[in-house]
C-alpha cells in the first residue's frame, strides 16, 4: 500500500482554522517562542547585510526600493528588519487579524506615516499574484502550508517579478525526520520539508542558491532552520 505524500495532506482550509485560533502577537506566531524572535532577526539582519555587500545592484550604501514580506503575520519580520532597509514594504498574508496589527495597529503608526507600509495583500501565497517589482522577496515559516507543485508555482511567478540582482529569501523549518523525509503535522495542516526537498524546488522552478546558513542560537528541541537566497539561473 503506497503512503500519500506529506504534501497532499495539506488542507488550507484547515491551516487557515489553526492560524486564525492564534494571538496575534509574537507569541502566537512564534508557537509560544517568542523569545527566538531576537535571534531570528538577528542572523537575518546579517545575512542580508552579507548579500548586499557582496552585491553591485544592490549594495548597503542606499535603501533598498521594495521588498515584500510574504506570510508576514503580524508584520514582525516587516518592523524587526524589513523596514529598516526598505523605502516600501508590502504585505503577503491571508489572516485578516494579524494584518490589522500591520494596518491599524499602534506599533506600525510611524511605518504608515513614513509611507513604508505598501500594499497589503489578505491572500495565501497559493493566490498571489504579485503586481510590483521587488528587490527582494522575504518568505518566511509559511510556505509548509503550500504543496510542492504551489511552491513550484509561486518561484515561478515570485522570480519574474525580482529586479535586477534581487533575490527570493527563504527561512523554514528542515525535517529531521531519520529517514530523510518530510514530515506533515496535523496540527497546523503544514508540511515540515528537507534541506534536498528545498533545494530541488529552487532548482525546478530555475532557481540557484547563491548563499545559505543555519540558524544559531534556538533551542534544542525546535526543528533547525535554515535561510536560503536563491536568484534566477539565466
Amino acid at each position: 500500500m503506497s503512503v500519500p505524500a506529506p504534501d497532499s495532506q495539506i488542507d488550507t482550509s484547515a491551516a487557515l482554522t489553526y492560524w486564525n485560533s492564534c494571538d496575534p502577537s509574537v507569541t502566537g506566531m512564534l508557537g509560544g517562542f517568542p523569545q527566538v524572535s531576537r535571534i531570528d532577526l538577528q542572523q537575518s539582519t546579517t545575512f542580508l547585510a552579507k548579500l548586499r555587500r557582496a552585491s553591485k545592484t544592490h549594495p548597503t550604501s542606499a535603501p533598498l526600493s521594495r521588498i515584500v514580506d510574504c506570510g508576514a503575520g503580524i508584520g514582525r519580520i516587516t518592523l524587526g528588519l524589513l523596514s529598516k532597509v526598505a523605502t516600501v514594504v508590502d504585505i503577503v498574508e491571508p489572516v485578516q487579524k494579524f494584518t490589522r496589527q500591520v494596518s491599524e495597529g499602534d506599533d506600525f503608526k510611524q511605518l504608515r506615516d513614513q509611507g513604508k507600509i505598501g500594499t497589503i495583500y489578505n491572500v495565501g501565497l497559493e493566490a498571489w499574484e504579485p503586481e510590483h517589482t521587488y528587490d527582494v522577496i522575504w518568505i518566511q515559516w509559511c510556505l509548509g502550508q503550500c504543496t510542492d507543485a504551489q511552491v513550484n508555482a509561486l518561484f515561478t511567478r515570485a522570480q519574474n517579478h525580482l529586479s535586477p540582482g534581487g533575490w527570493i529569501v527563504l527561512k523554514e523549518n528542515l525535517s529531521n525526520n531519520p529517514f530523510g523525509e518530510d514530515v506533515y503535522d496535523e496540527t497546523d495542516s503544514s508540511v515540515t520539508r528537507t534541506d534536498d526537498k528545498f533545494r530541488a524546488l529552487f532548482k525546478e522552478a530555475g532557481l540557484k542558491v547563491v548563499a545559505t546558513e543555519l540558524q544559531r542560537g534556538f533551542p534544542k528541541d525546535l526543528y533547525p532552520v535554515r535561510i536560503y537566497a536563491a536568484q534566477p539561473e539565466a
